[in-house]
């Protein structure tokens, strides 16, 4: 098991659009992926709707954690997209 954290920058938070990127980017991975909140609330990394309804915002800070597959590499290059995207 291989997680980091993330404080979202993106002024709007994880809404449609980046929701929609990092669906995509998490499904191209071999790890499993889970979104966490601070209070406890997470989602699969690969189901839209969830992701949205955590309802995330600027500012707040995310833990993500990859399972199985090459952790890795996949959360090296998950890391990467959150820098760029989020």
């Amino acid at each position: 098991m291989k997680q980091f954290t993330y404080t979202i920058t993106d002024p709007v938070g994880i809404h449609a659009r980046p929701a929609g990127l990092l669906v995509k980017a998490v499904k191209a991975l071999d790890s499993a992926v889970t979104i966490a909140k601070a209070d406890g609330k997470s989602a699969g990394g690969a189901k839209l709707m969830a992701l949205m309804g955590l309802g995330i915002k600027q500012g707040e800070t995310v833990t993500v954690t990859l399972e199985g597959g090459s952790e890795e590499a996949d959360a090296a290059s998950l890391e990467q997209f959150f820098k760029d995207n989020l």
